[in-house]
């Protein structure tokens, strides 16, 4: 068809198409369709685990306002009460995100077995060494950011109100 096609008019050329290839740009279209929308829920969920956190973050400041007072009477500075905040977020979006790559690592063992069974391919499902620190960070960096607004919030109390709350 190249040789039919080379040297004549674009009137008088033969356009032909590749079954095989048109197939496989709308499943790669419809594959990246699906990725996107995928990656776009993943984000609102990020966005909306960040806002809990805060929420959760300020709920322990509403209810340590006497810590707070406590410390501040003894000294402790603003930045003080603002890492001890920062640590407990950090604590616990670090626990979160361990104790998520070991779920996830876990669940590989009877993922595969199920596919071995299903399908015969054996090996799908695994978690790379990588990817689980990559998740364990985003874990620990996202839980820091959500929690430090209330943080920021609790070091800026005034030490007598915080003293005289109940």
């Amino acid at each position: 068809m190249d040789k039919y096609n080379k040297g004549k008019s674009k009137a008088d050329q033969v356009v032909y198409t590749d079954l095989a290839g048109t197939v496989s740009d709308m499943t790669g279209g419809l594959m990246d369709a699906i990725t996107y929308v995928l990656v776009a829920f993943a984000g609102i969920s990020l966005v909306t685990s960040m806002i809990m956190i805060a929420i959760i973050t300020y709920t322990s400041v509403l209810e340590r306002t006497k810590e707070i007072g406590v410390l501040k009477a003894l000294g402790a500075r603003k930045k003080d009460i603002t890492r001890v905040f920062d640590a407990e977020t950090f604590i616990l979006g670090f626990g979160a995100g361990i104790f998520g790559v070991i779920v996830a690592w876990a669940l590989t063992f009877p993922i595969n077995s199920v596919l071995a069974g299903v399908t015969g391919l054996s090996g799908v499902a695994v978690l790379n060494p990588v990817h689980a620190i990559v998740l364990v960070l985003i874990s620990t960096i996202l839980t820091i950011l959500g929690g430090h607004v209330p943080a920021r919030m609790a070091a800026k109390k005034d030490a007598a109100i915080a003293l005289r709350a109940e």
